[in-house]
């Protein structure tokens, strides 16, 4: 890890009475995946939206490579290397793989808008195996892939775009054992290369546990934890949040929380 790609510090964001972020500070390096946890309504995906360029905080800053920056869009964060990837994938099933791959991004010949889609089918194939996911036809209809393999190709064409910080929304909800193995291994793998900076938003405990480099809990627009993971362990970020719960009074374990052993 080589140095910082971003950081906030004293980030707040308030709608109408509501405060959905005060006062966060968080940063991430090259080749560093950041776990971050919290519960529904914490304000991870407020977060993110300004991360993305979607929201402007209401204070704070943000430095990006070490220098003072104004997100002023999405386009201006993608501009910068900033891709997120979220759980609807925004992609179209009737299209084939190497298409997805460049949506918005299409190879034509000038100044004819042909397009090029032997270029583009090479240039997928290049992709997808520079970073180790195995499909196997490009030509294939996204529509009738896996879970875990589009989700893949939402990771790919991220990376593929020269990406140097990737946002990923709940990438394994809903998947089964085999298909998170699939994204896990491409974590693994993306992380290996040392080029890009992860922040990896997920509820299951175990797997930012094993891919993650440290973990930062959100809790009532707050960073209340931050810590490397092999200083922590499910058990003890478990407890933080139940603890939470007993505090205020709450019977209820967080959504997709097993309840504390007693």
């Amino acid at each position: 890890m080589t140095g910082e790609i971003i950081r906030v510090e004293g980030i707040s964001k308030k709608f109408g009475s509501v405060t959905a972020l005060a006062d966060i500070g968080l940063h991430v390096r090259r080749g560093e995946i950041l776990g971050l946890i919290g519960d529904n309504g914490a304000g991870k995906s407020t977060l993110i939206k300004i991360l993305t360029g979607y929201h402007q905080p209401d204070g704070g800053s943000i430095a990006f490579e070490g220098e003072p920056t104004t997100l002023k869009s999405v386009v201006h964060a993608r501009s910068l290397g900033i891709e997120t990837v979220f759980q609807d994938l925004a992609m179209i099933n009737d299209l084939p793989v190497y298409l997805n791959l460049h949506l918005n991004r299409e190879l034509t010949h000038r100044p004819l808008p042909f397009l090029r889609r032997r270029e583009m089918k090479r240039r997928a194939r290049e992709a997808l195996d520079s970073i180790g996911i195995g499909i196997p036809s490009v030509t294939a209809e996204v529509g009738m892939l896996s879970g875990g393999q589009r989700q893949a190709i939402a990771v790919a064409r991220s990376v593929y775009s020269k990406a140097k910080l990737l946002l990923l929304d709940e990438p394994l909800a809903a998947m089964g054992a085999k298909e998170s193995t699939v994204i896990l291994r491409l974590l693994q793998e993306l992380k290996n290369r040392g080029d890009i900076a992860i922040i990896l938003i997920a509820h299951n405990y175990g797997q930012v546990i094993d891919v993650c480099d440290r973990v930062n809990l959100l809790q009532h627009g707050e960073i209340t934890f931050d810590r490397p993971v092999g200083e922590t362990s499910v058990a003890e970020l478990l407890e933080l949040v139940h603890a939470e719960y007993r505090l205020e009074g709450g019977h209820r374990p967080p959504s997709g929380i097993p309840p504390a052993r007693p």
